[in-house]
């Protein structure tokens, strides 16, 4: 039992890591495909940034047309789309002709080769089956805001959940006048576009980005930006960069991870298989014996053995399989993935069937070529010994089980340990009831203060305020800030929301100087308010009432508010400037009445958006559920960590009460011996077990320095991070070696308490 659930344990593990590292390959061109990415050192700290500039896309493709296939521009656009009476908040990207080929979309209806048309749009299988039901609907009209036509020239197939484009629900024409990137055509310090290209069948992504990296320092003045391109195909597991453009990391340390950790549970298990499959051969002498003088061979001995081990291997083969099976749903919703067994692929049974005939050969060579090799006629007088060191590879054994195991078990504490800490640490707002939803039409943007009065007339809510950001993000970081003492040579890049008056109020923001923004004050129309972070980036010793120098007019500071955790809550909060007003504003920030139940106030919040845009779907998130998001991937790992560490501590229980058994039922006689002279049940239960503690304790030893380096690398990714207690190895330790003795002690007892003379009798 133990092996299959260590080779269940290891095909889940395996799916795991092939649907990390295909990642993307949905796409036929992943290998050639690439994303623009910025490596931008601006207040003298370097980092990487997904979003380009407009005017790069056409400057790949004039500059470089033997390396460089294709080059496209993208921008998000959340939008309403409407056909007849069905409404549907949708997701999709305006992007250039070439695009919806470089993804080699497959097409189920219609075709992107006129995506050129300023009014086309593709759409996927699940949008067009939710706006068009089963009609066709090619040639079909799609409103979008409420603002603008599209109409459908292609319906593609729904994009897997293993792609990063799997929530692009549509495709809109970069030509279109009302996309506004179309204005940014000489802009290149405005990065909120997105540049994807294809390479030429010969060309390299290292040798490309050597010659594209300063292609934007030209047009930038007092900063410094290189760039490069990101294969697709390291999209998904390579994240951070180095100020030379070089990939650090990301999730290929879980992948790392989690391939260490499979192949480590399936030691244990086959670990177990074999120490007991050695242990029971060592009671097969006399019969080897018997069969060679029966006229066996040594071949037939060997195949008989190995034989066994196989026939064993492939039935827990069997069982491991059922066990995957059976546990794949849950292990998804642990993992966050949408994996499954690929039974009809070849090489998946190639690498299973390989596997456990590899286990069975193993575990059977021993019995196979030592015990087969000894001579009957001493078998038979009863010369034969074991010896000593016989023993010595399975002490071995359990010494590495139990080092995996503790090694395993601290490090899911730390991990955990380390997702409390920040959740832990103080925000600088209030989470609580507080809701923001995207305005996506005009209408909405044009009447914000009669909807926010409407609003508040409701008695649904508290506050309301827009704010150019959603609450959990900085979207926008600006450029061209000067203040009193600033190095004129400095660049100086700041994150920048520009919010109403009653932002403050509805974030529940704490401030530490000066006041919030209000309309008494005119002159607030121009005013700042910072964070602790833009306060020690700025220098300004007694910031309230300086100037901040910005869009040709000086602007006064009225405040400083704590530092809220608005981007990742592993990092330190970026400085960030506050300022009312821009056109920029597209969020709106609710917050709910505590005297009315959440579900209420949504609906009387619905009925009034519904007023001035009836032709857009009410939607709306919890800004602490939105916040939850950002601890996602840690919680998954987390989730699977503790999975497989639990089951890593049964396999080897699962061993360690086995070779017990075995070691309590060799020494019977021994224990009936010492029994007549006297020995008490407790003096040989001290006996038997001191051997256990020792290997354990030595487990011990091996485990917690490696597992303290292992972590001590992984939290230097994070900026905020939990300390490393000494108490929790201690702990560790002491739990495991409590296990161990619980685990052994029921075999143990069971031997010492037999009536000695029953063993002794036939002495």
């Amino acid at each position: 039992m133990g092996l299959a659930i260590g080779m269940a344990v290891a095909l889940l593990i395996g799916l795991w890591i092939w649907d990390e590292i295909s990642f993307n390959h949905y796409h036929k061109n992943h290998a050639r495909l690439g994303e623009i990415v910025s490596i931008e050192t601006f207040n003298g700290e370097t980092s990487s940034d997904e979003f380009s500039s407009v005017p790069i896309a056409a400057a790949l493709r004039n500059n470089y047309p033997d390396e460089i296939k294709h080059a496209s521009l993208t921008r998000e656009l959340n939008a309403g789309l409407m056909v007849g009476d069905k409404k549907i908040n949708g997701y999709g990207y305006w992007a250039e002709s070439a695009f919806p080929s470089m993804l080699t979309l497959n097409m189920t209806r219609g075709s992107y080769n006129h995506f050129s048309d300023p009014s086309s749009i593709l759409i996927s299988e699940s949008l067009a089956k939710s706006l068009f039901g089963n009609e066709d609907p090619i040639n079909k009209i799609i409103s979008v805001n409420r603002e603008f036509e599209m109409k459908v020239i292609g319906v593609y197939e729904n994009l897997p959940f293993n792609t990063d484009f799997r929530d692009v629900q549509f495709l809109t024409s970069w030509e279109n006048k009302n996309n506004t990137g179309n204005t940014h055509n000489d802009d290149w310090l405005d990065h909120h576009f997105q540049v994807y290209v294809q390479l030429q069948d010969n060309a390299s992504f290292t040798v490309i980005s050597s010659k594209i990296k300063n292609l934007s320092k030209p047009h930038i003045v007092g900063g410094w930006e290189e760039l490069m391109i990101h294969p697709m195909d390291k999209w998904h597991l390579y994240t951070n960069f180095t100020g030379e453009g070089r990939n650090l990391e990301g999730r290929i340390q879980f992948v790392w991870l989690f391939g260490i950790v499979g192949v480590f549970v399936l030691i244990l298990a086959c670990i177990n298989f074999m120490n007991l499959s050695t242990a029971r051969s060592e009671k097969r002498v006399k019969e080897v014996g018997i069969r060679k003088t029966m006229g066996s061979s040594r071949w037939n001995l060997i195949l008989q053995f190995i034989g066994e081990s196989l026939m064993m291997t492939f039935i827990a083969l069997i069982i491991a399989l059922i066990i995957a099976l059976v546990s794949l749903p849950s292990f998804n919703l642990l993992a966050g993935k949408h994996i499954f067994i690929p039974f009809l692929q070849y090489p998946f049974w190639i690498c299973i069937l390989g596997f456990a005939l590899l286990t069975g050969i193993l575990a059977g060579s021993y019995p196979a070529f030592f015990l087969s090799g000894y001579k009957p006629i001493k078998v038979l007088k009863g010369n034969f010994k074991i010896g000593k060191l016989a023993s010595l590879p399975r002490k071995i054994m359990v010494v590495l089980q139990f080092s995996v195991c503790i090694a395993l078990i601290i490090g899911t504490i730390i991990v955990y340990q380390q997702i409390q800490f920040a959740k832990n640490r103080p925000l600088g707002y209030s989470t609580q009831r507080l809701i923001m939803t995207e305005m996506k039409s005009e209408s909405l943007k044009k009447h914000f203060d009669v909807l926010r009065n409407d609003l508040l007339q409701t008695g649904a809510v508290e506050n309301v305020a827009e704010s150019s950001s959603p609450s959990t993000e900085v979207r926008n970081a600006m450029m061209g800030y000067n203040w009193k003492g600033k190095d004129p040579n400095k660049l100086a890049i700041i994150g920048t929301v520009f919010v109403s008056y009653d932002y403050g109020k509805t974030m529940g923001w704490k401030l530490l100087e000066g006041r919030d923004f209000s309309r008494d004050f005119p002159t607030d129309s121009g005013a700042f308010i910072l964070n602790e972070a833009a306060v020690n980036f700025t220098g300004l010793k007694n910031p309230v009432g300086e100037v901040i120098h910005w869009r040709n007019k000086d602007n006064l500071i009225i405040g400083v508010v704590k530092d809220m955790i608005m981007q990742s809550p592993y990092k330190s909060s970026d400085p960030t400037f506050f300022t009312l007003f821009d056109r920029r504003n597209i969020f709106v920030l609710i917050r709910l009445s505590k005297n009315i139940p959440a579900p209420l106030a949504i609906s009387s919040i619905e009925k009034v958006f519904s007023r001035y845009d009836p032709d857009t779907p009410f939607d709306y998130a919890f800004t602490a559920d939105d916040y939850n998001l950002k601890f996602s991937d840690e919680e998954h790992i987390g989730n699977i960590s503790t999975v497989f560490c639990v089951l890593a501590i049964i396999i080897s229980c699962l061993g360690l009460f086995g070779l017990a058994s075995y070691i309590a039922e060799q020494r019977t006689k021994e224990i009936a011996v010492r029994k007549v002279l006297g020995a008490s049940v407790i003096n040989l239960w001290k006996l038997l077990s001191s051997e256990f503690v020792t290997l354990v304790m030595i487990s011990c030893l091996i485990a917690t320095p490696i597992a303290w380096y292992a972590l001590h690398q992984w939290l230097q990714r994070y900026d905020i991070r939990t300390p490393i207690s000494i108490w929790i190895f201690v702990i560790v330790c002491a739990g495991t070696l409590l296990i161990a003795l619980l685990t052994i002690s029921y075999q143990i007892l069971k031997a010492a308490i037999l009536n000695p003379v029953n063993q002794l009798r036939s002495e």
